[in-house]
C-alpha cells in the first residue's frame, strides 16, 4: 500500500496511537516533518525554510520513464529553470549521475549534488535512475552486481536520448556529464566508452582504477559484494578488470 505521494520519505517513527512521524523532502526543498494518521492521511507538521527557499530561482520538475536495458522500465527526472527568460530558451544539459550505486536521483533534496541548484542558472538537469538504483524493488537494485559498466551505461544512453527526443528545449549538442562516487566512476567509464557525446565531463570523488579502489577502501565488504570477492580472488579480478576505467585511458 502506497502511503506517500511526491518526494522522498524516511526516518519513520511509529507512535502509540497507530500514527507515525516521518521526514519528507523534494527537489524543491529539504526535510520537513509529516504525520501519517492511522487511516493513512498525511499532514505536514513543519515548514522550516520558506524564507530561504523563496530566495532560490524557480525551477520545474518532470519525471519520465523509458525502456532501458533488457526492456525494463527505467525512470528519470528533468529539472529546468522556470523563469520567463527561459520559456523559449535552448537549455544546455547537466547530465547528473548519482553515486552509491545503490541510491537514487529521484524527487529528493541533496546537500551535495542538488538538481535544483544545477538547473537554476539556466541548465536542464537530467538524471536517470539506472539499474542498481533504489526505490524500484530489490531485484532492480541488485541487477548492478558484477555489471557496473553494463546495464547502467545502457540506461544512461537510452535515457538521455529519450529526454532530448521528447523535449525540444534540451540542447543535445551542449551536454556535460557530472558524477561523484559511483557517479564519478561512471563518468570515468564514459570517458573511455562514450566520450564523443559530451562537451565536458566532471568527476568528483570517483573511481579511476577499480582494482586500486578495492585495495584502498575501508569498506572491506564492498568489493566482495559488488564484484563477487576480494581483489586477489581470480573470479572477482575478472569482473573488476572487465569494468575498470583505467583500462581505457587511450
Amino acid at each position: 500500500t502506497r502511503l506517500t505521494k511526491e518526494g522522498s520519505s524516511g526516518n519513520i517513527r511509529a507512535l502509540p496511537d497507530g500514527s507515525a512521524i516521518f521526514t519528507q523532502n523534494r527537489v524543491m526543498g529539504p526535510d520537513d516533518l509529516y504525520r501519517l494518521d492511522p487511516r493513512g492521511r498525511v499532514r505536514q507538521l513543519t515548514n522550516v525554510n520558506p524564507a530561504l527557499l523563496a530566495e532560490l530561482d524557480p525551477v520545474k520538475l518532470e519525471r519520465f520513464s523509458f525502456a532501458g536495458a533488457n526492456g525494463d522500465k527505467v525512470w528519470g527526472i528533468k529539472v529546468k529553470p522556470a523563469g520567463p527568460q527561459f520559456a523559449a530558451a535552448n537549455l544546455p544539459i547537466a547530465f547528473l549521475i548519482h553515486g552509491g550505486p545503490q541510491s537514487s536521483f529521484g524527487n529528493g533534496w541533496s546537500y551535495r549534488w542538488n538538481p535544483r541548484l544545477f538547473a537554476s542558472p539556466g541548465y536542464a538537469a537530467v538524471a536517470i535512475d539506472f539499474h542498481g538504483s533504489t526505490g524500484y524493488g530489490q531485484a532492480f537494485t541488485d541487477s548492478i552486481n558484477k555489471d557496473w559498466g553494463g546495464k547502467p551505461l545502457e540506461d544512461l544512453k537510452l535515457g538521455l536520448s529519450h529526454a532530448i527526443a521528447n523535449d525540444p528545449q534540451l540542447d543535445g549538442n551542449r551536454a556535460c556529464a557530472l558524477g561523484a562516487s559511483y557517479g564519478g566512476y561512471m563518468v570515468n567509464w564514459i570517458a573511455g566508452q562514450w566520450p564523443a557525446r559530451f562537451k565536458c565531463i566532471v568527476q568528483h570523488d570517483g573511481i579511476f582504477d577499480s582494482r586500486a579502489m578495492a585495495y584502498e577502501t575501508e569498506e572491506l565488504w564492498f568489493t566482495e559484494q559488488e564484484f563477487g570477492g576480494p581483489p586477489f580472488d581470480p573470479a572477482a579480478m575478472e569482473v573488476i578488470e572487465r569494468w575498470n576505467p583505467v583500462r581505457f585511458v587511450q
